[in-house]
């Protein structure tokens, strides 16, 4: 990590854990303020922390993959905190629980709940908490003094627009935790700013919406019906989160299904072992440098670990698999009848079009290609044991190549990856098959 992405990410937790230190130390000298409440929705913390998920397949999550565990992996804990942070009334009695209290509620509980994880082995997600505490910190300081003031139900009531008032503010909320997300995304692997940003934009449609909704009901329900509130407004969202639970299964067994795919050209002695995970982790890498995001990250982790199929139709294998090495010609052949395999697994067509045209001249080629064509050809230049003296050599080879076959700006942010230490800047390599 660089220095300035340490500076970012101890700014952050900094900022987080003053905040939790000045709310704990607030409670402890002031008492806590309707202890029931507290106390309620502190348990239900504490139990999204307990049916949090897991780590994704292949270790780590994968930004921009669509993994939604690495976006939100305890939305119970999450849809709870910020109910805590909008709630005004208890069953139609005003409560007098405050921002610092607030914080220290929702530390306690998801310690709590995290402290069975750690029991476990599991380290924490340091920077999720911190994330949290933040922008619950932000949502509380947008509500709970304009509301404790009398301010906004003298003006705006109980009906709609009070309604809008607070979909206004879960959208403001939303917004600061993607910002606060990409920031320490980008802090952490040094991929731009923007890609990162869209990812966690378009990650708020789908675990994040059900996040804000399930919170913003928690609060009002609570408002109007009391603690009972809680168990009711728990259900649709735990429906939500085995439905993607499901959704992240037939993900992670499609890309194992792939990954295992991949590996049949090794298996037959036509690639070196490990080759199409290495090169489908570092396209990955390259393709964040460039600024790729979503569905295109998808299409080109697909398309790298599938690129060199079309070896499993030849009559003589290419000696190690090095096929950057071949003619142009040859070159086309195997890229033609690796897209025509690929195209009877099921995945998009996008792939096989990335795998068909992987030795195209660069200038016709659209980006996923040209990023599978440089990074295969410093994997087949390096293998998997590259030194230093090994990688330089290999890249001074691949620029004296950007003429035709290498994309300038490729080679440029492969060797820019490459500077910060490959693939070990937070992008998961392919799960063994």
């Amino acid at each position: 990590m660089s220095r300035p992405g340490r500076l970012t990410l101890g700014a952050v937790h900094g900022a987080a854990l003053a905040l939790t230190a000045t709310g704990f130390g607030f409670t402890l000298w002031n008492g806590v303020s309707d202890p029931g409440n507290a106390l309620a929705f502190g348990i239900l913390i504490a139990v999204g922390e307990l049916t949090r998920w897991g780590a994704p397949p292949g270790g780590g999550a994968s930004p921009g993959l669509g993994d939604t565990r690495g976006r939100e992996p305890a939305p119970l804990a999450a849809a709870g905190a910020l109910a805590y942070a909008l709630l005004g009334e208890q069953a139609g009695q005003a409560t007098a629980h405050g921002v610092l209290q607030i914080i220290a509620v929702v530390v306690a509980g998801g310690l709590v709940g995290t402290v069975p994880h750690i029991a476990r082995g599991k380290e924490p997600d340091l920077d999720h908490q911190a994330r949290r505490i933040l922008t619950v910190g932000f949502a509380a300081l947008c509500f709970q003094p304009l509301y404790n003031s009398g301010e906004v139900t003298a003006r705006l009531g109980h009906g709609p627009a009070y309604a809008l008032f607070l979909a206004l503010l879960l959208v403001l909320t939303a917004l600061c935790d993607a910002v606060l997300a990409a920031l320490m995304l980008r802090a952490r692997t040094g991929f731009p700013y923007g890609p990162l940003l869209r990812d966690e934009l378009r990650a708020l449609i789908g675990i994040g919406s059900a996040v804000c909704a399930t919170g913003a009901v928690m609060a009002l329900g609570v408002a109007a019906a009391g603690l009972w509130a809680l168990p009711v407004f728990c259900v649709p969202l735990l429906l939500t989160q085995v439905s993607f639970r499901r959704y992240e299964a037939v993900r992670a067994t499609n890309r194992q299904t792939i990954a295992s795919l991949a590996r049949a050209t090794e298996i037959a002695g036509c690639t070196s072992p490990g080759h199409a995970r290495r090169v489908a982790a570092l396209s990955g890498a390259v393709g964040r440098e460039l600024g790729l995001s979503g569905p295109d990250l998808t299409v080109l982790e697909y398309a790298a670990l599938m690129h060199d199929i079309g070896q499993l139709s030849l009559v003589d294998p290419v000696p190690e698999g090095a096929t950057a090495l071949l003619p142009a010609e040859e070159q086309r052949r195997i890229a033609l009848l690796g897209g025509a395999v690929v195209r009877q697994t099921g995945v998009p067509a996008a792939v096989a079009v990335v795998v068909e045209r992987q030795a195209d001249p660069y200038r016709d080629q659209p980006l996923p290609a040209r990023i599978v064509r440089t990074v295969n050809a410093y994997d087949d230049l390096t293998g998997a044991d590259a030194g230093a003296a090994g990688s330089l050599a290999a890249l001074e080879r691949l620029r004296f190549s950007t003429a035709r076959d290498h994309h300038p700006e490729v080679v440029e942010s492969l060797a820019r990856v490459l500077a910060r230490g490959g693939v070990t800047g937070g992008v998961a390599p392919a799960p063994p098959g």
